[in-house]
C-alpha cells in the first residue's frame, strides 16, 4: 500500500497519466510532424533504452518464433502509427476511447485463434461495447470521417499484436518483445520515408509523409518528452501488473480517458458532447465485462 492505495492501482494510475500526456504531446507535435514521424521517434527513443537494459541484463528465455515476433512488431507499429494519427485528427479523448476498444478485439481474436471460449457476458460485452462505438462515431455526421475509422483499426491492430504476445510470452523476454516492436517502428518508416519522396498522395497521408527534419528546440524538446512518458508509462504499467490482481489494474487503467480529455480541453479539444460520452462509457463498461468474463 502506498498512502493507503493499493499499489498497482497507484502504478497504474500515473502509467496512465504518462500515457495521456504523451497523447497530448503527440497531438501539439501534430501541427509541425506527420505521425509517422512521431511514431519513427518515439520508437528510436525506446530502442536506445531497451539495448541498453539488454546489455545490462541478457535476456534468458529461448526465444525460437521469429515470425511471431515478426507479426507482433508489424502489428504493434502499424496500431501505434494509427493511433498516432488519429490523435493529430480528432479530440483526444474519442481518439483514445477507440484504441481502448483493444479488449472487444482480443476477446474476438482469441475466441477464433486461440479458440479460447467466449462467455454470454463476453457476448454481451462485445454489443454493449460497439453500441458504444457507434454513439461515439455517429455513422453519417458531419464530424466523422476516415479518422475514426483509422482509429478502430487502430483499436483492432492493437489487439491483434497483444494477442501474438500471448503466443510467445513464455518463450521470448518481455524487453525482446517490446523491442521487436520499437525496431519495426523505426525501419518501415525509414522505407516509408523513402517511399514518400517520390509517391505521397494526400488520401495517404496517414501511411506516407517525406522525412521533415525538425528544426527547433521546443519541437526536440517535444519529441524527447514523448520518449521519456512512453517509456515510463510502460514502466509503470509493469510494475501495476505484477503488484496486484489484473482485473483491478484493468479498472484502473481506464483513467487513461478522463486525463486525456481534460488534456485534450487544454489544447482546445471541444468538450464531448452527450453522445460521446455515453459511447465512451459503454466502451468502458464492455471492457471491464470483458475482464470479468
Amino acid at each position: 500500500m502506498i498512502y493507503g492505495i493499493d499499489r498497482g492501482v497507484f502504478f497504474m494510475f500515473f502509467s496512465a497519466l504518462l500515457s495521456a500526456l504523451n497523447g497530448a504531446v503527440a497531438k501539439m507535435l501534430g501541427d509541425d510532424l506527420s505521425a509517422l514521424e512521431i511514431v519513427f521517434f518515439r520508437n528510436l527513443f525506446g530502442v536506445v533504452f531497451i539495448l541498453i537494459t539488454l546489455k545490462h541484463t541478457p535476456a534468458k528465455l529461448p526465444g525460437g518464433k521469429p515470425l511471431l515476433l515478426l507479426w507482433r512488431g508489424i502489428f504493434g507499429f502499424s496500431a501505434l502509427l494509427l493511433f498516432f494519427y488519429t490523435i493529430t485528427r480528432i479530440p483526444l479523448g474519442e481518439a483514445i476511447t477507440l484504441n481502448k476498444t483493444s479488449p472487444l478485439f482480443v476477446a474476438i481474436l482469441a475466441f477464433f485463434i486461440l479458440h479460447e471460449k467466449l462467455s454470454r457476458l463476453g457476448i454481451v460485452a462485445l454489443i454493449v461495447g460497439f453500441a458504444g462505438v457507434v454513439l461515439i462515431t455517429k455513422p453519417g455526421g458531419a464530424d466523422v470521417g476516415l479518422p475514426h475509422l483509422l482509429g478502430l483499426i487502430g483499436g483492432f491492430l492493437a489487439a491483434a499484436a497483444y494477442t501474438t504476445i500471448r503466443k510467445i510470452k513464455h518463450i521470448y523476454d518481455s524487453r525482446m518483445i517490446v523491442l521487436s516492436f520499437m525496431t519495426t517502428g523505426v525501419l518501415i518508416p525509414l522505407l516509408l520515408f523513402a517511399v514518400a519522396t517520390r509517391y505521397a498522395p494526400k488520401a495517404l497521408d496517414f501511411l506516407l509523409a517525406p522525412f521533415v527534419m525538425p528544426q527547433t528546440l521546443h519541437i526536440w524538446m517535444l519529441l524527447t518528452i514523448i520518449g521519456i512518458t512512453a517509456t515510463l508509462s510502460q514502466w509503470l504499467l509493469t510494475k501495476a501488473y505484477s503488484s496486484t490482481r489484473a482485473g483491478i489494474i484493468g479498472i484502473a487503467s481506464y483513467t487513461v480517458i478522463p486525463f486525456s480529455i481534460f488534456f485534450g480541453t487544454l489544447l482546445g479539444d471541444k468538450f464531448p458532447d452527450i453522445y460521446t460520452l455515453m459511447g465512451i462509457v459503454l466502451i468502458v463498461l464492455s471492457g471491464l465485462m470483458i475482464k470479468k468474463g
